[in-house]
């Protein structure tokens, strides 16, 4: 049934590490591989078709092969794909991301989500020129030894819910960068501040994800998210939002629903329109951190294929075409979807419940609805159930991302959601089956 995917995957595994270059694609008994694909559907090698709610990790916002986009960069392509000079689409794109949020004077472009947190995190510290960042417990951030800390902490590592322990992820994390993060539960503003302040003086930035995936798609509340920018403001840290899934769910991102300005904003991903993306944005004085001055910059920073044509290109089209209309349409259709899907569990009869907002959803096999990191951390049971369900709705010809969350795209209509919930009843059905409850 496989045999083509079988094939390439024996390929893969005698020259990539584990067969694939990222974890995230790995499945029983071997990766999808694609073939083709458009608008939401895509086309594997062995010519199943899948609506695509994965949408490469939230980062197609007009799902595959985007016409007006093709074109573009076509277009693009036979002038040039990167130069050792700037570009007019550069300024253009920067115009257009500057004015969807008024904490936007300056944006500078890198090349991924991982390069603009990173940025974003030395960016505060050569501002303030304090050594410790906090983050909250069990979000992802990328890959950056400082933003890794507590990305998955287990229950016998995570220590006490109101003072989270330092976690390192990779083996071999230096102990001085652990020592210089601080974890933080989600929306526990007590607890949150009572961590900040023992360290008032040493914080250069508290870092956020205002609806962190890895820790359940569940959204920061508004009076967390004010909280932690009053500490900042009060204290002389800055506050820095991770939006590099989540400025899908405005025009101006998760901090316009929150009502929140931090310092600097972090993006990637949909900003792309298809292609490697990241930027960095926020206010004057802080961006000054990059500018050239008397004994040069305070943070120099540079990229070889930053903010480059294709990129600038594609991401300029994507973003001015996810309009206001575009955003609300896709957030009815979010709404739909986790409607539908809880809808999907009481036909069912499964232990199951759905996190989420915007044009996100997330499926967790747990009678009671997460609140934070540590009640979304799944049992082995309910991994297992979870494994079950995906495969099960892979076969039915719907595509998830592994963790049971989905995000929609602008080619999606109530009838994409309205047989992904049909087909959810009988996945869940055979994930009861499937793993003894």
């Amino acid at each position: 049934m496989s045999d083509r995917s079988a094939e390439l995957f024996r390929r893969a595994v005698q020259c990539l590490p584990g067969g694939v270059s990222r974890n995230t694609l790995l499945r029983s008994p071997h990766p999808y591989y694609v073939d083709r694909a458009t608008g939401c559907r895509t086309w594997d090698v062995d010519g199943v078709e899948r609506v695509d709610f994965a949408n490469n990790m939230a980062s197609l916002i007009h799902g595959h092969a985007h016409p007006p986009i093709v074109e573009a960069v076509t277009a693009q392509l036979s002038k040039g794909t990167a130069f050792t000079m700037a570009t007019e689409a550069e300024i253009d794109f920067a115009e257009h991301l500057c004015s969807r949020s008024p904490g936007f004077d300056k944006v500078r472009f890198v090349n991924s989500g991982t390069e603009a947190v990173m940025a974003g995190l030395k960016a505060a510290r050569a501002f303030t020129n304090r050594p410790k960042i906090a983050k909250l417990e069990g979000t992802y951030h990328g890959a950056y030894d400082y933003a890794e800390v507590s990305q998955s902490p287990s229950p016998e590592r995570w220590g006490a819910a109101d003072r989270p322990a330092s976690v390192p992820l990779a083996v071999g994390t230096p102990k001085g960068v652990v020592q210089d993060v601080l974890v933080l539960p989600l929306n526990d503003t007590a607890a949150a501040t009572a961590i900040l302040e023992a360290h008032k003086e040493e914080i250069a930035c508290v870092l956020v994800d205002p609806m962190p995936h890895r820790a359940g798609l569940i959204p920061v509340t508004e009076e967390f998210a004010s909280a932690l920018r009053s500490w900042t403001q009060e204290n002389g840290a800055l506050l820095l939002f991770d939006e590099v899934i989540t400025f899908r769910t405005e025009w101006g991102g998760m901090q316009a629903r929150l009502c929140v300005q931090p310092d600097l904003t972090a993006m990637g991903k949909m900003i792309g329109g298809g292609f490697p993306v990241g930027a960095i944005a926020g206010r004057e004085e802080v961006m000054s951190v990059f500018s050239p001055g008397e004994g040069g910059p305070r943070l120099p920073h540079s990229g070889t294929f930053s903010a480059n044509p294709i990129t600038m290109t594609a991401g300029h089209i994507a973003m001015a075409q996810f309009d206001l209309e575009a955003v609300e349409r896709l957030n009815r259709l979010g709404a739909l979807a986790r409607h539908r899907l809880e809808e999907a569990i009481a036909i069912a009869h499964a232990p199951a419940s759905v996190t989420g907002a915007g044009s996100m959803f997330r499926l967790h096999m747990k009678p009671e609805t997460p609140t934070d990191y540590r009640s979304a951390f799944p049992t082995p049971q309910e991994k297992a159930s979870l494994v079950a369900f995906l495969e099960h709705m892979g076969q039915a010809g719907h595509l998830l991302i592994y963790s049971g969350a989905g995000v929609l795209s602008t080619p999606m209509g109530e009838a994409e959601i309205e047989k992904m919930a049909e087909a959810a009843v009988r996945a869940l059905r055979h994930s009861m089956e499937t793993v003894p409850q």
